[in-house]
């Protein structure tokens, strides 16, 4: 907010440096377009420049036109500077602009109100103090500095490797501040991220200080965390006899890192849970990938440019930026970011665990009536009863009324603590791992509770009840079905008696054993009702999901209990399907069960928000 004298040489020489020493240039035919609307091909440091100069100065390009480039050396990760040199008449002008560490390191002098003061160590000393303040803010600080040659000390065609070495001794012309603020849902998704366990690591080129500041105002580093150095300031000791520990906060500059071992930079990974890396090069980025994967980490790595395209390899999820991004750095990618935000990689995290779990709940809703579709075969080989359910039956609950409520599960919601749970580990908790247990076969039960929900079971029980209830009801009374499938299946033999004395022709049995398959169907039919109600969630209880919230999943059980009704009492269907009319009271002998299906697991997931991370989770 303050302003600055523009007729001070100073500031002529600094809009000077500004203006030359920068690669990014407007777009033909935008004359007539505000300054700050102007699209511009460069990068976002040189882009504001350019606009802040042609603001200030005037036609950036006329400014150029009088100055030719003779040579430059564009900025790169290892020089940490850009320097060009340029042909005015009987001089040539060096100008550099970089981090303002080394550019101070290539300076002798600093241009003050015209005047070439030596850089003396108060100057250094105001030069810190006045990164300190800018960079403290989370600002991103720019130095600049040039140098009159004489005439053809820098001759055209000169290799632009051989640039720094003329570039020393330059004055020091003054730094630049520039924010990128980030984005205003950048801290809400690093606070997703760390509810959810996971951890951002911060890795930048970037100063120390800035780096630190920007970290601090996104929630990389929370608040109250504290570096070695602060630490050391509060306590008043020497940084070398304070315990690492004591510091969840850790700034590591590439200097700092090359000097590292590689089990040294994953000790620190250890001790800090709170990392940022400065002032690192697109290579270190790489070894730091590396350490993190070695500590057992998957890691996901975003980057742009050329040379981060081998850390964006070797991570297990490389993310590139779909507008900044290099070629080469897409193409190394797993994932392009469209609108280069990394919220939108959060958003990807919440939508792949909402999959990940609705593909478990449909997995596991599919797979539950397997238990009640094999165990009436059993029960029919073992104990010698008239057989309970038929083949046909058996193909409508698998390709007619049990598809579209499996399908609708696709459709539920995230339940609301999906990004307050831990990432699950990749190597046990598969989709059809250990963890998907939905037919009552389970391991040794840890010390908890309940186990997951033998729901599989408790059908079984359902369609049993109901089958028993349908024979008693009509003259066969449970232990009089026990061993009679040898007489019930037998053609010849047509005045079978039940228990009431009833004779039973082998026509009449036949049309009781289609009974026998609809009240079975019916039973598995109306607890699969209570079954994919509970597959709404895995954690949660199913009154905080909400019953019917997934419009899709009641019109599938509309759906499926009118596929039911349908096949019941539609004329024909027993010659065509062997589906035969019930009475109501059938229908309504496997609710209970049903009942207890829901009562059960809502126990079951109570159990589980109390012990967090147990095997009740099925």
């Amino acid at each position: 907010g303050q302003s600055f004298d523009q007729s001070s040489e100073t500031w002529t020489m600094l809009s000077r440096v500004i203006t030359l020493c920068n690669r990014a240039q407007f777009k033909p035919g935008q004359d007539n377009v505000p300054v700050a609307k102007r699209e511009v091909l460069g990068d976002a440091s040189e882009t504001a420049l350019l606009k802040f100069a042609e603001l200030t100065v005037g036609p950036v390009a006329e400014a150029r036109q009088r100055l030719p480039k003779v040579a430059e050396l564009p900025f790169n990760s290892t020089n940490k500077f850009q320097v060009s040199v340029h042909d005015a008449g009987e001089r040539q002008l060096l100008v550099l602009k970089g981090a303002p560490e080394r550019v101070l390191q290539r300076c002798g002098t600093v241009l003050l109100k015209g005047q070439q003061l030596p850089l003396d160590a108060q100057w250094t000393e105001a030069f810190e103090a006045a990164y300190a303040d800018l960079g403290g803010r989370g600002e991103r600080v720019l130095g600049f500095c040039a140098r009159w040659l004489p005439a053809g000390t820098v001759p055209s065609g000169l290799d632009p490797e051989q640039l720094p070495e003329v570039a020393t001794g330059l004055c020091f012309a003054g730094l630049v501040a520039m924010i990128d603020p980030p984005r205003a849902t950048v801290p809400q998704a690093v606070l997703k991220c760390r509810t959810a366990g996971i951890r951002v690591v911060m890795v930048t080129g970037d100063h120390p200080i800035t780096a630190k500041a920007i970290a601090a105002a996104v929630g990389i580093i929370s608040e109250g965390s504290e570096t070695p150095e602060e630490v050391a300031a509060r306590l008043r000791l020497p940084l070398d006899r304070v315990d690492p520990r004591q510091a969840r906060a850790r700034v590591v500059t590439g200097a700092e890192l090359a000097a590292m071992t590689p089990e040294a930079l994953e000790g620190l990974l250890r001790t800090h849970p709170e990392m940022v890396f400065a002032r690192t090069s697109p290579q270190q980025k790489l070894v730091i990938v590396e350490s993190c994967q070695r500590l057992g980490a998957i890691v996901a790595v975003t980057g742009d440019g050329v040379n981060d395209s081998p850390a964006l390899k070797k991570a297990d999820i490389g993310v590139a930026m779909g507008i900044a991004g290099s070629d080469a750095a897409k193409n190394a990618a797993d994932m392009i970011l469209l609108d280069d935000n990394f919220a939108s990689i959060v958003t990807g995290v919440e939508q792949g665990r909402l999959i990940f779990d609705n593909l478990k709940k449909s997995i596991a809703y599919t797979l539950t009536k397997n238990i009640p579709e094999l165990t009436p075969y059993l029960i029919y080989i073992t104990a010698s009863v008239p057989l309970p359910l038929g083949c046909i039956t058996i193909l409508f609950i698998e390709l007619c009324t049990d598809i579209f409520p499996s399908v609708s599960l696709a459709y539920e919601r995230a339940e609301s603590d999906i990004m307050h749970l831990k990432p699950r580990n990749p190597r046990r908790d598969r989709l059809g791992g250990g963890r998907c247990r939905p037919l009552g076969v389970h391991p040794p039960p840890p010390p908890h509770p309940l186990p997951p929900p033998p729901a599989g079971a408790i059908q079984s029980f359902a369609g049993f009840t109901d089958y028993f209830v349908a024979m008693a009801q009509e003259g066969w009374w449970p232990l009089l079905c026990l061993g009679l499938r040898p007489q019930w299946e037998d053609p010849h033999q047509q005045e079978l008696q039940d228990s009431y004395g009833q004779q039973w022709t082998f026509s009449q049995r036949h049309y009781q054993q289609y009974t026998c398959y609809t009240v079975f169907f019916i039973s598995i039919e109306m607890c699969q009702i209570a079954d994919v109600l509970i597959r709404k969630t895995r954690r949660l209880s199913l009154f905080q999901q909400g019953l019917c919230r997934n419009r899709i999943l009641v019109v599938a059980i509309v759906f499926q209990v009118s596929i039911g009704c349908f096949l019941c009492y539609c004329p024909g269907m027993a010659n065509v399907f062997n589906f035969m009319p019930i009475r109501f009271q059938w229908w309504l002998v496997p609710m209970p069960f049903g009942l207890l299906i829901v009562v059960y697991d809502e126990i079951r997931k109570l159990g589980v928000r109390r012990h967090p991370g147990s095997e009740l989770l099925g």
